[in-house]
């Protein structure tokens, strides 16, 4: 399954990339593969507990220096299918090609 979330601190000030920075952290240290762009992490894994295991530290980095915490969270749930984060693009970028 691949997981897209997006951790957001309130209360903080304008300035969130250090907040935020904990959280991502707490991903890559994990293990599972990611991808980090300018709006969502997101993150493999083989099942829900896995995943959400991930998202629960990950909150709890950013709830640890602030007084709210905004999570969207969006999930692929495809048994079976590995490489998502990867094989997804691709075939996205070879239609582009054709």
């Amino acid at each position: 399954m691949i997981v897209a979330f997006s951790v957001t601190p309130l209360g903080v000030g304008e300035d969130v990339g250090e907040y935020v920075a904990d959280a991502v952290r707490v991903v890559r240290e994990s293990g599972l593969p990611n991808r980090t762009d300018a709006m969502f992490t997101s993150i493999e894994g083989e099942s829900w507990d896995q995943v959400m295991d991930v998202v629960k530290r990950a909150v709890a980095a950013v709830e640890a220096r602030a007084p709210r915490v905004s999570l969207v969270l969006k999930a692929d749930i495809r048994p079976g299918v590995t490489d998502g984060l990867t094989s997804k693009v691709e075939t996205v970028e070879r239609h582009l090609a054709e």
